[in-house]
């Protein structure tokens, strides 16, 4: 029913900003019992959660890409994209978009119910 889309530059140099789009058919993103998140998976290693952004647009990012990463979307497309910027080619992964469950109101998350295929990205000169 639901189902999400990464799409975007396979190729990115460093230093550059990585820009990805998440298009989301079969249901709002505004909906109220989910947001949208972010995952990378870089070549070898595990899944690593980046950011989401709730119904209402509210956005949280990890720790540790804080500073580079910026998530917004736009719901006329139904669509939430992902900017990552100064990238060096450690970030070079398979990115990810999926819906998360949540509780409204709280921090109570269940799991990433749908999920993208992933495109990789590729960050190289």
């Amino acid at each position: 029913q639901v189902q999400l889309q990464e799409s975007g530059p396979g190729l990115v140099k460093p230093s550059q900003t990585l820009f990805l789009t998440c298009t989301v058919s079969g249901g709002p993103i505004i909906a109220l019992y989910y947001d949208w998140s972010w995952i990378r998976q870089p070549p070898g290693k595990g899944l690593e959660w980046m950011g989401s952004i709730s119904n209402s647009g509210t956005t949280y990012y990890s720790p540790s890409l804080k500073s580079r990463t910026s998530i917004s979307r736009d719901t006329s497309k139904n669509q939430f994209t992902l900017q990552l910027s100064s990238v060096t080619p450690e970030d070079t992964a398979v990115f990810y978009c999926a819906r998360r469950g949540v509780v409204p109101g709280s921090t109570h998350y269940y799991g990433m119910d749908y999920w993208g295929k992933g495109t990789l990205v590729t960050v190289s000169s």
